[in-house]
């Protein structure tokens, strides 16, 4: 279809169910528009529920035929082969992405070339999946456990990190031995449709994996479907409880990745060039379109006004421009209706007395008719103010000063989310007794936003259940089964029972 770019004639996509195209039911379609440009660009197939219906059927028919009786070793080679066929077309991929979210190419191509590490690493964890030995007290008994997959799997994705998170869901679901149905965010709909069908080139069996397209009551058909024993959702607090309250009632189960609020915390001790680098990275590198986004920044006051000023200073200095270009530091935000909610929000924090230093504002670039916002600071935010309570998911940063350790672990405790938080301080006693003090999932000491395959990534409280990455990830989706075996020739009693 040729490398994607801002002048392209729109694409037309239709739902991808048991290797090959099918077309929505009723033939409605919703249109997806280039943050940068503003302009449509594409436009995608309304899942309906016999839509829905098609695809987990395929994925039902995969999961008990050629899926299920195909050896583990061989399907983890096929996972790296599909990881291959992705690291190969980052730059296709990272193109793509960048029409339907506005993030930096070189951000949305490096999450496409690390599609492969976890690929790799779930597709090598595919037969090492093991049962134990149950050394039971009655000899003549014996006791084993098998670990089987649960079957037909749920993926519903953002738009921030299409692949990427797309990625982090489907690789451990397919190393345990499910088959999967991804329902992708309208926002990002076109990428995992694409890496469907390199699923297929990398010889991945019909129904593995299908991707169904559409809006929220796409979602809720994928949730409710009988078949569908787990779902894999990354979004809103809201949705995700709402998904929980569904899987809830029909006891299926769930890995929720929600919101956050997470703190940078910089104590007076810490290296200032790398805080400032980190604080600036943990907010405004994806234009605060991410679940970590480190948007509350405490600050010591014995450093407050020389590291507030700095990053006044590195903010009005970062490049606002078209995402393609490798020039550029900051795209525009995803949508309209985004934009409008980070200008809102600044205005309501000054409203509530917090001072903007800088940014917040609607900005013109180039010719571009897109959602472009300049990257907003505001400072003595109190811990009551909207603005520290509330996620964003843009590129707002919200600061307040503390003056002891007790005093900022409380603050960066008082928060009903709990996925990350950033500590910067050259005291290793300090850094280590923050890490277990603070309420999140990570917690990143002198560096921010790092992530790997194989360790564990979720949430505390409102940020989320279960976790991602790791080999905790491919545990969550198997089920565990207790097989008995007599091995003796005597005759119980039926009436006697024998401890």
């Amino acid at each position: 279809m040729g490398v994607p770019g801002h002048d392209d004639q729109p694409r037309r996509y239709v739902h991808f169910v048991e290797g090959g195209d099918r077309a929505a039911g009723h033939g409605h379609e919703f249109e997806s528009v280039n943050p940068t440009t503003g302009k449509i660009w594409g436009s995608f197939a309304i899942a309906t529920a016999d839509d829905v219906d098609a695809a987990v059927q395929a994925a039902h028919r995969a999961f008990h035929g050629e899926w299920s009786t195909m050896s583990a070793s061989r399907r983890g080679a096929l996972m790296t082969r599909w990881g291959q066929a992705i690291a190969d077309n980052a730059d296709f991929i990272g193109r793509l992405e960048v029409t339907q979210n506005g993030k930096l190419l070189a951000e949305m191509k490096l999450q496409a070339q690390i599609a492969l590490d976890w690929l790799r690493y779930y597709g090598g964890l595919a037969d090492k999946i093991e049962g134990s030995v149950i050394p039971l007290n009655q000899t003549s008994v014996l006791n084993y456990t098998l670990r089987e997959p649960l079957g037909v799997i749920g993926v519903i994705t953002p738009w921030n990190s299409p692949t990427f998170l797309t990625i982090m869901s489907v690789a451990p679901a397919l190393a345990a031995g499910n088959t999967v149905v991804i329902k992708p965010s309208e926002v990002t709909s076109a990428s995992a449709i694409e890496l469907a069908r390199l699923a297929k080139v990398a010889g991945i069996p019909d129904g593995v994996i299908n991707v169904v397209t559409g809006l929220r009551e796409t979602g809720e058909a994928i949730v409710d479907h009988p078949l569908v024993r787990k779902v894999a959702f990354t979004g809103s607090v809201g949705a995700g409880k709402a998904i929980a309250a569904k899987l809830g009632q029909r006891l299926a189960t769930y890995t929720l990745e929600l919101g956050g609020k997470s703190p940078n915390i910089v104590f007076p001790d810490a290296n200032l060039d790398q805080a400032e680098a980190g604080v600036l990275s943990g907010i405004f590198a994806a234009a605060g379109q991410t679940c970590i986004a480190g948007s509350r920044a405490y600050i010591h006051e014995s450093i407050y006004d020389e590291l507030v000023g700095r990053l006044a200073k590195r903010a009005k200095a970062i490049v606002l421009g078209d995402p393609l270009l490798a020039s550029t530091q900051m795209g525009p935000v995803a949508t309209s209706t985004q934009l409008s909610k980070d200008i809102a929000i600044v205005k309501d924090a000054q409203e509530d007395g917090a001072e903007l230093i800088y940014g917040g504002q609607r900005v013109s670039v180039s010719d571009f008719g897109g959602y472009f916002i300049s990257p907003a600071i505001l400072t003595g935010v109190s811990q009551d103010n909207r603005l520290m309570r509330n996620e964003v998911f843009g590129p707002v940063l919200a600061i307040a000063k503390f003056s002891d350790e007790d005093e900022v672990v409380n603050l960066a405790n008082d928060s009903p989310f709990g996925l990350a938080a950033g500590v910067w301080t050259n005291d290793i006693r300090r850094g280590h007794r923050m890490a277990r003090r603070l309420q999140a999932g990570t917690v990143w000491l002198n560096t921010y936003r790092a992530l790997a395959f194989n360790s564990p990534f979720g949430g505390y409280k409102d940020s989320g259940v279960g976790r991602v990455n790791g080999i905790d990830a491919v545990n969550s989706f198997l089920q565990t089964k207790s097989v008995w075996c007599e091995l003796g020739d005597e005759v119980r009693d039926p009436f006697v029972l024998k401890a």
